[in-house]
């Protein structure tokens, strides 16, 4: 592990780079602070290393310095970009889209992008407000552009932005484009090589047709829209946590005929502060407790909270005692699986899709109902990709991940939380229709094909030091191998960086053909499966625990589900020592 004096030594070398170039006099006044202050810890986070254009694109905490969120890092990422879109298409007019959400300098980053590309000739079209990430998808394709860019940090704390680039398909980079465009990120090497300039001329303004194509594209999807005219007044809770799905989610809502949809109104106004929640995070139970608190005094069916970008929901129901129960993103996905399946109409050449680390009850259902479930790496670019690989050969029908994402349908290519709110909504009026809840639909989805239940445990290590840890433990893991985990034998071996799986019962081994990533899973004799990866947005590494039993009887329900979750508890406490 380097060493902190080395680290300082770096750090200082490169902040004194920083104040040679032709940076802004804020940011040099800004950097001088920081080379002057006595604890130099911020110093090193700041400047240790150089942020990352990684394959999602830049994700950080805002501020001055190299491996922080700022008009330089943007500008390096943009002007990368706009030379590899240049060299990709040299005899065609480029056109990219670029969009925002709601936190903290967004709009600021989003117009610093428009000019960058614009001064590189090349067109933007340019959302004037903020949008939810799912319709910059949307518009790459709908504009027919060759690029986009959103700025997000997604679910992110409030001092992180990001900077999220797609390709021509509405999809987030994958190969070889990511790695092509991190060369020419890599290549630049001094700020006067950004083109900052704009040309007003090349940045065009996206006007509100785009919404309505949206719109009409989800209208397409929603099952049962007889059964939402009967349950119109069905009464639901909306929260759009300070975010962008404010601008969308109720009117999508209200154009299927959903008419008493309660907004969180404390939580309505975008903030990139998020002041009334710790985490503006829909997989924490803390980030929905306004609008749970809302629903249980109004007598709602239905809690749904998305991210500032909204690309992710979170779901509440109400069990039968009349409590709400929060839906993990597992939970979320099969239900939502479920329901599509069983209402489909020819399964022939149809097929879903989830990441390796989502419940493999999604296979199991599948497979009951005649459809294909194709396994992907996590991060819905390799869904995107897949999608585009079978246009024309195959039907996608939708998509998901543990981590409260959902996609019906291919006009989007990333999760989308405006036509999930959408689709859910459709879902609960459709159960309604049938005397039945959300929450029985559960029980009866789980009676039929097993009990699942799956936790999640991040370990976060912060700045350089953590940095280091997460590396460590991963090397640990690979190398030194658990046998027994719990108390539970484990038989095969899943290492998609070494592209291996092995039987640990007689050694045999066969390779696993998704492309390489820093991943291990482990399964165990009792059907338990353990995944282990670091986040690539986040200074954590993420422990994905996955069990189930039978439920011959839905009365059980509750201890069922207590008895797994004892058992997780046992595996977690076992891992993270």
């Amino acid at each position: 592990m380097i060493q902190t004096s080395e680290l300082l030594s770096q750090s200082t070398a490169r902040a004194k780079e920083w104040l040679a170039s032709n940076i802004d006099a804020d940011s040099k006044k800004q950097v001088e602070a920081l080379l002057n202050r006595e604890d130099p810890k911020l110093l090193i986070d700041s400047f240790y290393k150089t942020l990352e254009f990684g394959t999602g694109g830049l994700r950080g905490i805002m501020g001055v310095g190299s491996n922080c969120i700022n008009r330089y890092t943007i500008g390096v990422a943009t002007q990368g970009l706009a030379n590899y879109l240049k060299k990709t298409y040299p005899k065609e007019p480029v056109q990219v889209a670029v969009g925002y959400d709601s936190r903290n300098n967004s709009k600021y980053f989003a117009q610093v992008t428009a000019d960058v590309f614009s001064a590189n000739g090349i067109t933007v079209h340019l959302f004037p407000e903020l949008r939810p990430t799912p319709l910059l998808s949307f518009a790459i394709r709908h504009l027919k552009c060759q690029s986009g860019v959103v700025i997000t940090a997604s679910h992110n704390p409030k001092e992180y932005n990001g900077y999220k680039a797609y390709w021509n398909d509405g999809a987030q980079l994958v190969p070889p484009h990511d790695k092509n465009v991190i060369k020419e990120v890599n290549a630049i090497t001094s700020f006067d090589q950004i083109k900052f300039n704009s040309d007003p001329t090349k940045i065009k303004t996206i006007g509100p047709e785009l919404e309505e194509a949206y719109y009409q594209e989800v209208q397409k999807l929603i099952p049962r829209k007889e059964s939402i005219k009967k349950q119109s007044q069905t009464s639901i809770v909306y929260s759009s946590l300070h975010g962008a799905g404010i601008t969308m989610v109720p009117e999508c809502l209200k154009r299927l005929g959903f008419q008493n949809v309660t907004i969180i109104e404390e939580q309505r106004v975008p903030d990139g502060n998020f002041p009334t929640v710790e985490s503006p995070n829909p997989e924490e139970r803390s980030a929905m407790d306004l609008a749970l608190r809302k629903a249980s005094a109004i007598g709602a069916d239905l809690v749904m909270a998305t991210d500032p970008d909204t690309d992710r929901v979170g779901i509440g129901i109400r069990n039968p005692k009349g409590e709400f129960f929060l839906l993990n993103g597992n939970q979320a996905l099969s239900l939502m699986m479920w329901f599509i399946l069983k209402n489909l109409k020819d399964p022939k050449e149809s097929y879903v899709a989830k990441t390796i680390v989502t419940t493999d009850l999604i296979d199991r259902m599948a497979e009951h109902f005649g459809v294909e479930c194709v396994n992907t790496l996590t991060g819905f670019k390799y869904i995107a990709e897949l999608i585009r690989d079978n246009e024309g050969k195959k039907k996608f029908i939708a998509a998901g991940e543990e981590s409260y994402g959902y996609m019906v349908g291919d006009f989007v290519r990333d999760k989308d939380a405006v036509s999930a709110c959408a689709f859910f909504a459709a879902m609960l009026a459709a159960a309604k229709d049938e005397g039945q809840s959300l929450f029985g639909w559960l029980v009866e989805m789980y009676r039929e094909f097993g009990l699942y239940r799956e936790g999640l445990v991040n370990v976060v290590r912060k700045g350089a030091e953590g940095a280091g840890q997460i590396k460590y433990m991963m090397e640990r893991f690979r190398s030194n191998p658990p046998h027994v985990i719990a108390g539970q034998k484990v038989i095969r071996l899943l290492d998609y960086e070494r592209s291996i799986e092995r039987n640990l019962l007689n050694g045999h081994e066969r390779p696993i053909t998704l492309p390489k990533s820093d991943v291990l899973q482990f399964l165990t004799w009792e059907g338990a499966k353990i995944s282990v990866r670091p986040s690539g947005t986040e200074p954590k590494i993420k422990f994905y625990v996955s069990v189930n039993l039978r439920l011959t009887d839905p009365k059980n329900f509750e201890l069922a589900m207590e008895h797994l979750g004892d058992k997780i508890a046992a595996i977690e406490k076992d891992l993270v020592r």
